[in-house]
């Protein structure tokens, strides 16, 4: 028999929280670490107030994996009232062995272990962290042979999964929730075959999506992308939440819900961090930074696939691009570059969206439809 579940959460994604003496003082990046610690004092702030049941964070704790930002966050969470479960993302683990900055990769469980990492001997865990409902925390992050970063979840990881669901399976009617940093569905156009989308998606994402469908789970919540954005195939929500440390500055509050009906529903909830101390309009300021910022890589969009334009075509069009990846962050963005050539106009349109859902809506768990991405307009109400 279906359980009668109604619980209430929150997602706070890509802290990047960097203490003082540890910030990076490059002009050149989009990454606004030095608002982190404020702006999440004001998100912890805020969700105090929610009656929330728990905080998920998918993802990028700290700027670049220092020991000092680690062990801030792990004392600050210790404080909150509620639990709080964690997963490591690039940004926390960005090297197999320590350094002269970051921890050694399986050093990240032990800084972590009242959130979510009760057995620290492997960086992804299970809990059942309310009657009836099971956490899933996943690690996207391996190395390869030289020691290289990459997103893909390695056979024994996925092996282990196969059975933790296998046993969640066998003890009845359980919510399964699944946290991983890496995205699993393109929450951009070709996201999973163009190369400035291609790595902020899981490499083995469809043998993760396959074991996902076969024991009926809806629900995974990811990072990474720091865009405000929901992704849906055959059964399953990639839902990504942008980054706390950019523009809009953005974190989620969700109510799971079960009608008269027994129906099932997810309830979505978006909410931004609008000033700091020193930052009194923070949005606007930071999409001017992020809009001078990025032109450079506007300039990249263009000149590679599937545009291909020349340096010359490409220069023409950046300024019409400025707060173009910005609108792509805020989520449920629209577009109109009617004044591009066609290519272009087509390839940039294709990043807006039909129908609002990125930011609130009430989504169906549990019903599977077989389109790729699926915008659902009665969702947005």
């Amino acid at each position: 028999m279906m359980k009668h579940l109604n619980f209430r959460f929150a997602v706070l994604s890509d802290l990047h929280v960097a203490l003082p003496e540890t910030i990076w003082q490059n002009p050149a990046r989009v990454h606004m670490v030095e608002v982190g610690i404020p702006a999440l004092e004001v998100a912890l702030d805020r969700i105090s107030h929610e009656e929330i049941d728990f905080l998920l964070v998918p993802g990028d704790l700290t700027q670049h994996g220092e020991a000092a930002n680690h062990a801030w966050i792990a004392e600050r969470f210790a404080q909150l009232p509620y639990p709080v479960y964690v997963i490591p993302g690039n940004h926390d683990i960005p090297v197999l062995e320590a350094n002269e900055q970051s921890i050694a990769a399986d050093a990240f469980p032990h800084f972590y272990r009242m959130f979510g990492y009760e057995d620290p001997s492997r960086p992804y865990y299970t809990h059942e962290i309310l009657p009836g409902v099971r956490l899933i925390g996943l690690n996207s992050n391996t190395f390869d042979v030289n020691g290289k970063q990459i997103g893909r979840m390695d056979e024994p990881q996925l092996e282990w999964l196969r059975q933790t669901l296998a046993k969640s399976q066998e003890a009845g009617d359980e919510l399964v929730m699944v946290m991983i940093h890496h995205n699993v569905l393109e929450h951009l156009p070709n996201q999973s075959t163009q190369g400035m989308g291609q790595r902020y998606m899981l490499e083995n994402a469809d043998e993760l999506l396959s074991i996902l469908r076969a024991y009926h789970v809806n629900m995974v919540f990811t990072g990474h992308l720091h865009i405000q954005d929901v992704a849906y195939q055959e059964g399953i929500y990639d839902i990504t939440t942008g980054s706390l440390i950019s523009y809009p500055h953005p974190y989620r509050v969700f109510q799971f819900q079960t009608d008269r009906h027994n129906r099932r529903w997810l309830q979505m909830e978006s909410h931004h961090v609008e000033s700091i101390p020193g930052w009194d309009n923070l949005p606007e300021q930071t999409r001017e930074i992020m809009g001078d910022r990025g032109q450079s890589y506007m300039l990249q969009l263009l000149m590679q696939a599937p545009l291909n334009l020349s340096e010359a075509e490409a220069k023409k069009l950046v300024p019409s691009l400025r707060y173009f990846w910005t609108a792509v962050s805020e989520g449920d963005a629209v577009f109109n570059f009617s004044e591009f050539p066609d290519a272009a106009r087509d390839y940039f349109e294709s990043f807006g969206t039909t129908s609002a859902i990125d930011n609130r809506a009430l989504l169906p768990m549990g019903e599977g439809r077989s389109r790729r991405r699926q915008r659902l307009a009665s969702a947005a109400r």
